[in-house]
């Protein structure tokens, strides 16, 4: 019925009932005509501007599982690796450090869309390659960005999740292609989107028929200067007010000092992230991106040892999964 509308259905399966997002035009003009469809309990207007995203439809958290991550509800993902991509021994020895420590998931850029055309822009398949072994040597599941819509298909052969970033947050092309990959997306904040923007720009992955979003709070542009990114951990407990989706939080990025991240990750834990993504290199000194916030193995697995302290307080846990 929904479709002899004209309107486009987006089921949302939950644990207690099916919910069935009606999404057009004239949506009002069709309310008695639903109300009265067989199995049919009610209809609500979803008042939010976005829709398949909101809490209003799906009032239970949304977990998503990818290999070794599970995000959301109790489960605390923790997503750890280097900025870049650069050898194979740097790949596998972070691979199993971080895994040592408590990793659930291996992130590692293959594409780097830089702020200078001068600087490392990745590897690309190659580097790829190169996750794809580190996973198979691990078993933890791989996070890396794609960049462009016509490397989708090339990036989810190796990946395990896509990951969209603050540059693309608003490339509605981009968006709408890794909705069609079947792959999980962590989806990045804009550095100077607000929470609406970010939540319609999900809002197009889910409406391509991705339901496995993540969305990450990765820091904004302010006037302050004396960290790369402002952090707003404020933003965390917002987006669960309004979106069954979880949220993970970037305090690599998000400050831009390698002694700020550990903090700022229990912070994260406390604010109800469902997730931490952070930057770990062999040697900082000489990652060839973003070395300057790269915590080294030792410091990753301090981190770790002081995110489960806070996880266990908030009656949560990181564990790998199953």
């Amino acid at each position: 019925r929904v479709k002899d509308l004209g309107l486009k259905p987006h089921p949302i399966h939950g644990t207690e009932r099916t919910v069935i997002a009606a999404i057009g035009e004239k949506r009002d003009e069709y309310r008695q005509s639903l109300e009265s469809g067989p199995g049919v309990a009610e209809v609500v207007p979803i008042l939010a501007p976005y829709k398949v995203a909101s809490r209003e439809v799906k009032p239970e958290p949304t977990v998503i599982r990818a290999g070794s991550l599970a995000v959301g509800n109790s489960h605390i993902g923790m997503i750890a690796g280097p900025c870049s991509v650069e050898s194979e021994t740097q790949m596998l020895s972070t691979a199993r450090a971080v895994k040592r420590a408590g990793a659930t998931a291996l992130r590692g850029g293959a594409f780097k869309p830089r702020t200078s055309p001068y600087s490392f822009q990745g590897l690309k398949e190659d580097g790829l390659k190169l996750l794809a072994a580190a996973r198979d040597a691990t078993g933890l599941a791989v996070v890396t960005e794609v960049v462009n819509a016509e490397d989708v298909p090339l990036v989810a052969r190796y990946a395990d999740v896509l990951q969209i970033g603050a540059r693309n947050m608003q490339n509605y092309h981009l968006l709408e292609s890794v909705g069609d990959a079947g792959k999980p997306v962590l989806l990045k904040r804009g550095a100077s989107a607000t929470m609406d923007e970010l939540l319609l720009a999900a809002e197009y992955i889910l409406n391509a028929g991705n339901p496995d979003v993540m969305l990450c709070e990765r820091g904004i542009r302010t006037f302050e200067t004396h960290t790369r990114f402002t952090l707003p951990l404020a933003s965390v407990p917002y987006l669960h007010e309004r979106t069954h989706l979880p949220v993970v939080v970037d305090p690599s990025h998000g400050t831009g000092h390698a002694s700020l991240v550990t903090p700022m990750a229990c912070a994260a834990i406390a604010a109800g992230a469902d997730g931490v993504i952070v930057e770990v290199h062999p040697d900082p000194e000489r990652a060839l991106s973003d070395g300057y916030q790269s915590l080294t193995f030792e410091q990753f697995g301090q981190m770790m040892a002081l995110c489960r302290k806070m996880a266990d307080a908030m009656g949560r846990q990181i564990v790998v999964a199953e």
